[in-house]
């Protein structure tokens, strides 16, 4: 490792120590400070409702099923499938594996059903490679994996939740998701980091072709 890749190692580890929501995330026990922006999305978004059905694309290490599950009560479900493995999480369908091959999305479409969903939520992010404009292509086609899910799952007036980093692209995946629901809101949560470019589109009744 390089001294400049090294000093910016240890920069980036010293802020997340210091970080509010890594800190707090600790002390009440949840996987990740990104279960802070799941729940004020709800809080604002009312996101989540007893015996939903919903899917947590890019769920690893659980930090947004850890909030919904509970949430969903004993008639709910949820189907999580992530690259990472994740530590088992009561009444959760985890799926390793990458999204972006067929098979695994054939798996998770099994685990689906027939029955549609109520709310596909996408946390995915790529690995980052550090060349921008590499991660920006990376970032959208997770993105428009998930919006092909959600399109091809959802119910009628159903709900999708996304991250999604602004930059090149970004204005005509909104239009994307925008022709396919009634609302689409652009959230910033609070527990997002103020530097990052990343956002969250709620789409909300989701109107089929």
């Amino acid at each position: 490792m390089s001294q400049k890749r090294s000093a910016s190692s240890a920069k980036w580890l010293a802020e997340h120590e210091a970080d509010r929501y890594v800190q707090e995330a600790r002390k009440l026990g949840y996987r990740s400070r990104a279960a802070f922006k799941l729940i004020e999305l709800n809080e604002k978004d009312k996101l989540i409702k007893p015996g939903m059905s919903v899917v947590d694309l890019g769920a690893a290490p659980g930090g947004w099923s850890q909030i919904a599950r509970p949430l969903l009560g004993k008639k709910g479900r949820l189907i999580a499938t992530d690259i990472l493995d994740m530590e088992a999480l009561p009444e959760v369908d985890f799926l390793r594996g990458d999204f972006r091959e067929e098979s695994v999305l054939k798996a998770v479409e099994a685990l689906v059903g027939e029955h549609a969903v109520d709310l596909v939520l996408s946390d995915m992010a790529p690995n980052i490679s550090g060349i921008d404009s590499a991660d920006q292509a990376a970032s959208l086609y997770l993105c428009e994996l998930a919006f092909e899910f959600a399109v091809a799952h959802l119910k009628p007036g159903g709900t999708f939740a996304v991250k999604v980093f602004q930059g090149e692209g970004f204005e005509t995946y909104l239009k994307l998701v925008r022709a396919a629901f009634a609302s689409v809101a652009i959230r910033k949560p609070k527990a997002s980091r103020p530097r990052s470019s990343e956002v969250y589109l709620v789409a909300k009744n989701f109107s089929p072709v």
